[in-house]
């Protein structure tokens, strides 16, 4: 194995070109799977919301608040973890831990113990709170891996690459998840998404290294620190950038996580008939449709939006730095317009067309901010600041994100009197409109970034 030893000591750019494409390779699969479930609940919501009797509030806790609460917590101490002990080995039974829990979302049903009977929504959402517990352990290890094996002029890709993970991981759960639940019920697609898991956090455990201790040995100046959460957090304060873009990418989250829930709702409502008709096109029904339709129009435009941030913001920042925040700024602010447009739009087939372009903004931040956050920070502190970048953008973002849009869609609808399609509708409108607060964090960010900069 080889490795990059720089003056100052640590080490960018580990093993050979061959391992370090698999390393990437396997740990975006794991990204992916972390994903699945959160496009499958998306588009499952028209089967499962009637048959749990819930609103679209108490959707917006079920795949926001109620799943973000533990994920965002449970991560930092998993990734202090992380800064010392076999991230490999956390990965993997953090990949088994979710997948089962995922599994066990579609065997969610009414129970009673001891007398006292527990519906199925909240057995549902205690899988789902499992689920997230478990994906907590995923991404914080898996960005300080790459930023060991990955030379500091490519992180940005690299990062952009495994972050692609998120809208595949959306793609695959909402083509499959309509699919499966129009064939064979909503609860059969949760199965089909959480048990494959299983079989690949053995897959990871047996064929991915832990290179820090051979890391050590390429290096006689490498000291294997471990700083603490509060002296990460104290240094982190002097970083203004690390907030600025923390805060902007929390709220671009905000919007992805907050519409993605009522998407399928949105389009079964305001262009249900239309949504059958193209169906039929095809030979399908509804849900299987908009799927396959949703899945494409977000999941690989949103790959490729993913992999094209982190390539043209390590073209950029190689001689300007600011290049990281620029391109999320005018993603950012383009999104806002664009995605009004699409869903105030007459027709089904028109929105989605416009919803491609939507996806090509969309994730155009990941890999700058993702790079950031690993680049203004000393090594033993790169996991425990991916943990609070993801607690940041969590908390604002999955956390409150789906639960706002289904409050707005709920107020519109009832409040306001507009009834359900109007009101889902206009919900994604006015949540959209805060991509101008994210393209302002993120262009005040260029004052300080080339400054701030570690390694």
């Amino acid at each position: 194995m080889t490795a990059t030893t720089h003056d100052d000591g640590h080490i960018s750019g580990f093993g050979t070109k061959g391992y370090r494409s698999y390393i990437l390779t396997a740990l975006l699969i794991v990204y992916i799977l972390n994903f699945i479930d959160r496009g499958l609940l998306s588009v499952v919501a028209p089967q499962m919301k009637p048959e749990l009797g819930i609103s679209d509030t108490a959707f917006g806790l079920l795949t926001g608040f109620g799943f973000a609460l533990l994920y965002t917590v449970v991560g930092i101490p998993l990734a202090q973890f992380a800064e010392t002990r076999h991230r490999v080995a956390i990965m993997s039974v953090c990949v088994a831990l979710w997948s089962l829990m995922t599994a066990l979302c579609g065997l969610a049903a009414e129970v009673t113990i001891g007398g006292l009977t527990i519906g199925a929504f909240w057995i549902l959402l205690a899988c789902r709170v499992g689920v997230g517990v478990g994906e907590a352990g995923c991404t914080p290890p898996a960005h300080s891996l790459i930023a060991d094996y990955v030379p500091k002029e490519k992180r940005a890709s690299a990062l952009a690459f495994y972050s692609m993970g998120t809208p595949l991981g959306g793609l695959l759960g909402l083509v499959m998840g309509g699919l499966v639940a129009d064939a064979y019920g909503w609860r059969a697609a949760f199965l089909v998404a959480g048990l494959p898991g299983i079989l690949f956090a053995l897959l990871c455990w047996f064929t991915l290294k832990e290179p820090r201790k051979i890391l050590a040995a390429h290096s006689s100046k490498i000291v294997m620190a471990q700083a603490t959460f509060g002296e990460t957090l104290k240094y982190l304060t002097k970083k203004k950038t690390f907030w600025l873009i923390a805060l902007g990418a929390a709220i671009k989250a905000f919007i992805g996580y907050g519409h993605a829930p009522f998407t399928a709702s949105f389009f079964m409502r305001v262009h249900g008939e239309e949504v059958a008709g193209l169906a039929a096109m095809f030979d399908l029904k509804s849900l299987g449709f908009l799927g396959l339709a949703l899945g494409l129009v977000s999941g690989a435009a949103g790959a490729i939006s993913s992999y094209a941030g982190g390539q043209v913001a390590d073209k950029y920042a190689k001689s300007d730095l600011r290049g990281y925040v620029v391109v999320p700024a005018f993603a950012s602010l383009l999104a806002v317009p664009v995605y009004i447009i699409a869903v105030s739009v007459p027709s089904a087939s028109v929105a989605l067309c416009i919803l491609v372009i939507n996806g090509l903004l969309g994730s155009l931040w990941y890999g700058p901010v993702y790079a950031i956050g690993q680049s203004i920070v000393p090594p033993h502190m790169r996991a425990t600041t991916a943990a609070i970048l993801l607690f940041t953008i969590n908390l604002i973002g999955l956390g409150l994100g789906p639960l706002a849009v289904g409050i707005l869609s709920d107020v519109m609808s009832n409040g306001f009197g507009l009834g359900s399609a109007q009101g889902v509708r206009w919900a994604l409108m006015i949540s959209t409109c805060f991509g101008f607060l994210a393209f302002a964090l993120f262009w005040i960010a260029r004052k300080t970034i080339r400054e701030e900069m570690e390694s």
